[in-house]
């Protein structure tokens, strides 16, 4: 039992006397005291509607059950949690939730995560005991980033509550009474023509595979087996710290070495790293601040490397578009080098090259076809190439995607030994690893622009006030005289007051960071499902343990990207880098 404290409440669970801090539900008092009550409905920080009902108990005194997850506890509360009266509810729940959901486990993308099975091998449940009461529902397999099946949507609640308040995009509702409730756009229109910016924050909270990722696995198997096809691939600088935990290993293992040495594993002809072009990217966005700065462009001056944002301002502040910076984000800076300069490099024919990107994120899919993407064949075509259009970035995958990839491969991920990624596209610095995180790529930024205006490198490169979990992190630096005063923003619901003041002028930042997730990518809509603060608080710790420990933590000092400028680019925010590394955005068309 946990230390009491002098305002905890008493209470007797399951004939066993406990505490709990005042204000706390009946739930949070049955986890305090080592009892775990079912939930659906209810995720911590997310939601907890009371309308699945698993999370009944008995409290004396009450002549109906109770549901545990909004029922406040009281001081000398007598509770029963497992009695024949409460497992009856629990699994006539469970039994009317699976009478109307499709039994296609073995195809689910849930199978083995889904909760709603988890539930009913908790309830000892192998059989439907009552008729379907709906109609098949059609599944939305529209666009590139989520798809929705509300044939298995339980009406938890999850999605929406996580689409309005964590990120104020509000795509989703609930539409209809009775029998015919269901969670969909407005006007029933599929995800792609709603709101939706594809950042997938309801496919990690969704407790069945009512909403999941695009997957393409099979597309990418069937690539790499390809004979014809030269297949690379890229890893986002998240992946490293969360794709043990989807392989079981616990929360905020460091894979870093495990991780390249897999991908070779599943053949893919290359293995190298989106941190690469994260340092790229530092080089390109922190030259295009300074610009900014000395010719009184547009400010602040926000990033562009989480596609999710980028849709957001799209469609609801377009505005302020200009304030977004050129810069393309890392994984698609890194399929136009890819399919140029390496391509060149290699002597490979870059219309028969595929390159894939293992990213925390469902907006990657959306963002690699978006027509703007197609650099590297733009670049050929003023060449004199021929070749039909093609993408930089082929395939997206996510971090749930690429753990069922090594999976069904038979590998053994823990036996893996530590392998590092290809050269010249897979070296990076610790400022790269950071960008994972919410702040990190405001702080690999300053770590290069500091030291470019002033001549010296920043005093301590650890810039402790835009780390940690807050909404809205800022810090004011002096840059040789002249202060510079940022911000960083997490979830769209943060983006939104960055914005408002921004469109009202009474923004006082010169560079803002906006990520969409929480916690920016260790939290992103592709990663682990089922989420918690704790969890990204591990990743976190994960890749600023990789940082600190690398010989190399400042993007400029990345010898990898020096050669690519000398060899090919010519300088930051030159023609060739504008051509390849730069795009322009536009209102969103619904």
């Amino acid at each position: 039992m946990n230390q009491r404290d002098a305002s905890d409440i008493s209470l007797s669970i399951d004939g066993r006397e406990a505490s709990a801090p005042a204000g706390s539900t009946i739930l949070e008092a049955c986890r305090l005291a080592g009892v775990k009550v079912p939930t659906l409905c209810h995720l911590p920080g997310i939601s907890s509607n009371a309308s699945c009902g698993l999370c009944v108990v008995e409290v004396e005194g009450a002549k109906s059950l109770v549901r545990s997850c909004v029922q406040a506890a009281t001081p000398g509360m007598r509770i029963r949690t497992s009695g024949p009266r409460v497992m009856e509810a629990r699994r006539t729940v469970i039994e009317l939730l699976l009478a109307n959901h499709p039994e296609d486990c073995l195809s689910c993308l849930r199978n083995g995560s889904c909760e709603l099975q988890a539930a009913a091998e908790l309830m000892g449940i192998r059989k439907k005991t009552f008729p379907r009461t709906k109609k098949v529902a059609k599944p939305d397999r529209v666009g590139w980033g989520v798809m929705r099946d509300n044939d298995k949507c339980i009406l938890c609640g999850r999605c929406v509550a996580v689409c309005r308040e964590t990120q104020s995009v509000m795509a989703i509702d609930f539409v209809g009474r009775g029998v015919r409730s269901r969670i969909a756009p407005f006007l029933d229109r599929p995800l792609s023509e709603s709101t939706c910016v594809s950042c997938g924050q309801c496919t990690v909270v969704c407790p069945t595979g009512a909403l999941t990722e695009k997957d393409e696995t099979d597309e990418v198997f069937a690539a790499i087996n390809d004979p014809e096809l030269t297949v690379v691939v890229q890893t986002a600088p998240a992946i490293r710290a969360s794709l043990g935990e989807s392989l079981g290993l616990p929360p905020g293992t460091l894979v870093t070495g495990k991780m390249a040495a897999a991908l070779r594993r599943l053949a893919f002809d290359k293995v190298f790293d989106t941190q690469f072009s994260a340092d790229l990217t530092i080089m390109e966005e922190g030259s295009e601040l300074l610009s900014r700065l000395a010719n009184k462009g547009a400010l602040p001056m926000i990033t562009s490397c989480s596609p999710g944002w980028i849709s957001f301002i799209e469609t609801f502040y377009p505005a302020l578009l200009p304030h977004l910076s050129s810069c393309k984000s890392p994984q698609q800076m890194f399929g136009s080098i890819a399919k140029t300069f390496w391509a060149q490099k290699a002597g490979i024919d870059p219309a028969k090259m595929v390159v894939v990107s293992i990213m925390p994120c469902t907006a990657k899919k959306f963002e690699a076809k978006r027509p703007e993407m197609r650099g590297a064949w733009e670049w050929w075509k003023e060449k004199g190439s021929v070749e039909a259009p093609y993408f930089d970035v082929d395939y997206a995958l996510t971090t749930r995607e690429l753990a069922r990839m090594i999976r069904r491969a038979g590998i053994d991920f823990e036996a893996l030994p530590d392998e590092s990624f290809d050269d010249p596209l897979g070296s990076s610095t610790g400022a790269a690893t950071i960008f994972g995180a919410t702040g990190g790529v405001m702080e690999a930024a300053l770590r290069t622009v500091y030291e470019i205006a002033v001549g010296k490198p920043l005093p301590n490169l650890e810039l402790e006030p835009i780390r940690g979990f807050d909404g809205i992190k800022e810090a004011k630096l002096d840059v040789g005289g002249t202060p510079l005063r940022v911000a960083v923003a997490h979830t769209l619901k943060n983006a939104r007051v960055i914005l408002d003041g921004i469109a009202a002028g009474t923004s006082p930042y010169a560079f803002v960071e906006i990520m969409s997730c929480p916690g920016g990518c260790l939290g992103g809509g592709g990663q682990p499902v089922a989420p918690d603060w704790a969890k990204r608080e591990k990743r976190k710790e994960a890749i600023y343990t990789e940082d600190r420990g690398l010989p190399l933590r400042k993007s400029h000092t990345n010898e990898a990207v020096q050669a690519l400028y000398t060899e090919f680019l010519g300088k930051p925010l030159g023609h060739e880098s504008h051509a390849l590394l730069h795009t322009r955005y536009s209102v969103k068309q619904a």
